[in-house]
């Protein structure tokens, strides 16, 4: 069965269908270190989203990627190499404005996962400690148990930031054990990161030029974040018309079937005998669902938005949706069987229709932990609920 490439999915993942295991593309042309802090030359080269200043901004390279979120928050994360059997992954954040600092964490997984994490729930006794090229920068904080992650210091985190823009033998190092940092890739998401925010040639940008040629001031400052309402449905809200919603499963699969640009491989089971299940949103309004799609280990549920008489204007939410409940719509998508990695997007019912309130991703599917190693937004909002 063919499936669509999806278009929602962040830049890194390249999917090519539903049922393949997310990989991140590499840009199209190669960076050497020195050309690399040109502007003009990643903006050629990357294969990202940025239409706008405060858009996502997404770009994978290699062992590392970046997503900025309509905040401008940007999220830069590492991994081992792909062909290391110590997965580990480190995260990087930024707020725009001026001012914001670098925060840092880390991740440890793969086989030794158990026993590490147990040793490091003991605290202070057990700690990893960060070398870069043989040196050692000292412990990190200690390990969060609720987090699953460890932050760096401050040291660490300027210490690390400059080790990336160079050739740099990265670990983290706990007992006999050492994990190692790829910093293949990290260059070109530090500078698209700096392009976000606007700190390309400024003090502050990640990876500096020949000498700052601007100010602090032409730093982006942050945006704030959508104020949503979700309002509750009624469920036992009565029609306008004072009679019960009828219609037939053919009826409402042809009156839908306009709504999706490519049937074949957007919903191929529209047209099935599944049944349909009808939700009251309102007086006036249904949510209506049908299965759409279903691969090795991820399905679809196509769900849409119409009147109850007519003109019945059918909307289309998304075909990739996988939980309803209480005007929130939810699709969580794996990169692949094993579930190390996911794809995640949120609507809710602001009483007249759904409106996108989340979307992100985890990650590379590089093995750190089930469910995902972080949350990468590239989309945030506010959300208060109505009853």
């Amino acid at each position: 069965m063919k499936y669509k490439n999806n278009k929602n999915k962040l830049a890194w993942t390249n999917s090519i269908s539903r049922d393949k295991a997310l990989s991140g593309p590499s840009l199209k042309s190669i960076f050497s270190i020195k050309k690399i802090v040109s502007s003009t030359l990643l903006a050629i080269s990357a294969i990202a989203v940025c239409s706008t200043s405060s858009a996502a901004v997404e770009l994978t390279h290699q062992d590392w990627q970046v997503a900025c979120d309509n905040t401008r928050t940007c999220r830069l994360a590492g991994y081992q190499a792909e062909n290391s059997d110590f997965p580990i992954s480190i995260l990087l954040m930024r707020r725009a404005g001026s001012e914001a600092n670098v925060m840092g964490k880390v991740k440890l997984g793969g086989a030794k996962e158990s026993s590490t994490k147990a040793l490091l729930q003991l605290g202070n006794r057990h700690r990893m400690s960060l070398f870069i090229d043989g040196k050692d920068l000292g412990e990190t904080k200690p390990f969060s148990t609720v987090a699953g992650d460890a932050e760096l210091t401050a040291t660490q985190v300027a210490a690390l930031l400059e080790a990336l823009t160079k050739s740099s033998k990265i670990e983290l190092v706990m007992r006999n054990s050492r994990w190692q940092l790829s910093d293949k890739g990290a260059m070109a998401v530090m500078i698209k990161a700096d392009e976000a925010q606007g700190r390309v040639g400024t003090p502050s940008a990640l990876v500096s030029t020949n000498g700052a040629s601007k100010s602090n001031s032409n730093v982006l400052p942050p945006k704030p974040a959508p104020q949503l309402r979700l309002i509750v449905p009624n469920i036992r809200a009565t029609s306008s018309r004072k009679e019960k919603f009828s219609m037939k499963p053919s009826q409402l699969s042809a009156l839908t079937k306009g709504t999706i640009a490519n049937v074949d491989t957007d919903c191929p089971n529209l047209m099935d005998k599944s049944p349909w299940r009808i939700s009251r949103l309102n007086g006036s309004q249904l949510l209506i669902q049908h299965n759409c799609w279903m691969g090795a280990y991820n399905a679809g549920t196509g769900m849409w938005v119409m009147n109850d008489k007519k003109p019945y204007d059918p909307v289309l939410i998304t075909t990739e949706a996988t939980d309803y409940a209480n005007g929130k719509i939810s699709s969580v998508q794996k990169g692949r069987g094993i579930g190390d990695c996911l794809n995640k997007t949120d609507w809710i019912w602001t009483g007249k229709n759904f409106v996108k309130s989340h979307e992100s991703s985890t990650g590379l599917c590089r093995m750190i932990e089930a469910g995902g190693a972080w949350q990468l937004p590239t989309y945030v909002s506010e959300v208060n609920t109505l009853r």
